[in-house]
């Protein structure tokens, strides 16, 4: 369990590391549209090529921050009803989600998208706007996302085996007490507050 432990800790190293440096992306987006706004209202000047350009740039954040999303748990769940069950059934539910469906949907998607990528490059796609960009590299963006988000569910999974075994302490556990110790503070605090303005 040590080596598999050990590739979990190098994958999720990578989807942080992407994660971060793709995040910045969303700056470069928001830039990219104002100056074109301007320019556009300032000068009557406008160009596909900047407008795709903007798309592309949100595509990437959005698939190259997704294994990032799964790594810091972010990703959109039914903690409503998972708080409720012992931990034991939350890890096996964890287990299910990512084995049954995360993983098959992320091959299904590796599968198909490769050739898709790959004939746009062979043809050298181009945008059936006038000025605008080559579509291949966006195209490569849903095989690279959806590989580094495989990557990331066979970690996740790599780890929640590790806690159910007890190799790994369970960060739910730790945000449990988090949120307990919080929440002591929050009453104490108002407790103080309290006592304040009666005194």
């Amino acid at each position: 369990m040590g080596g598999l432990i050990r590739l979990s800790r190098i994958i999720d190293r990578i989807s942080l590391v992407i994660g971060r440096a793709a995040s910045w992306l969303i700056l470069a987006a928001v830039a990219v549209s104002s100056v074109n706004a301007i320019v556009r209202k300032l000068f009557d000047i406008s160009s596909n090529a900047w407008l795709e350009l903007q798309w592309v740039l949100f595509s990437a954040v959005f698939m190259l921050c997704a294994a990032w999303t799964l790594l810091a748990n972010e990703h959109v769940r039914i903690d409503i009803l998972s708080s409720f069950y012992p931990r034991r059934v939350r890890n096996l539910v964890e287990i299910l989600g990512h084995s049954v469906f995360l993983l098959p949907l992320c091959v299904i998607m590796l599968i198909t998208s490769l050739p898709f990528f790959l004939g746009s490059v062979r043809i050298n796609e181009q945008s059936a706007s006038a000025g605008g960009l080559p579509q291949w590299p966006a195209k490569s963006l849903i095989f690279i996302g959806f590989a580094l988000l495989f990557a990331q569910g066979i970690s996740e999974l790599i780890k929640r085996l590790a806690i159910m075994r007890g190799d790994l302490p369970d960060p739910a556990v730790k945000m449990g007490q988090a949120h307990a110790t919080a929440a002591e503070n929050a009453v104490v605090m108002a407790t103080n507050t309290a006592d304040k303005k009666r005194s």
